[in-house]
């Protein structure tokens, strides 16, 4: 998976960065919150008014700090339970902003019920496998499989809607198809990883 093979490389540019914001004063969960915030608002007034581009990349913008809340609160000695459940929701609400903002534009002056039907159930697909995992591990059962976790989603939809922006037919239908595969193949694979490490377990009534 991209987002853990990633890591290594990644740290090398975040760790300096992180270093200074911690010597500010900056704290995870304001990073947290800047990110969540910027990549909402750049997606419903950008992409949903049908600026693909400079939405596509303001929102990259933003969800790169992502990355920076986490190392952030490593830095700290580890984060809090309330900034895991923070990140979680805004990760959530991001991924909705842009897959709802790709629908409303195609909805109406993008003028393309293809887009439209493909966000909605791409954004179905990117609940599904965030949920499936939560869900997995609240009952104690590790569920750290999927040929397309969050970072993946990302970079295909993004990429996709960029690329339209600037004019290159298809990009973004050829995306969103390939999204929908990769994330129906990866909600399967957890549902049957969850179903192996159950392995006929019961919940205590």
């Amino acid at each position: 998976m991209l987002g853990v093979n990633a890591r290594p490389a990644v740290a090398k540019v975040v760790n300096p960065i992180v270093t200074r914001l911690d010597r500010i004063g900056v704290t995870p969960d304001m990073v947290t919150i800047t990110g969540t915030v910027g990549a909402v608002v750049s997606a419903v007034f950008l992409i949903g008014s049908g600026s693909l581009f400079w939405g596509a990349f303001a929102v990259w913008m933003f969800v790169m700090l992502d990355m920076l809340d986490g190392a952030l609160a490593r830095l700290r000695g580890g984060g809090s339970v309330f900034g895991a459940v923070l990140d979680s929701v805004g990760d959530r609400a991001a991924d909705a902003a842009i897959f709802g903002a790709l629908a409303w534009w195609f909805s109406g002056g993008g003028d393309n019920r293809l887009i439209v039907a493909l966000s909605l159930i791409c954004l179905v697909l990117g609940v599904l496998t965030s949920y499936i995992k939560a869900r997995a591990e609240g009952v104690g059962l590790s569920c750290d499989v999927g040929i397309v976790e969050r970072t993946e989603r990302l970079i295909i939809v993004l990429v996709g809607t960029g690329f339209t922006g600037l004019g290159i037919p298809y990009s973004l239908h050829v995306a969103l198809w390939v999204l929908l595969a990769g994330s129906a193949v990866t909600v399967a694979q957890r549902v049957l990883a969850v179903k192996r490490a159950a392995a006929g377990a019961r919940i205590a009534s």
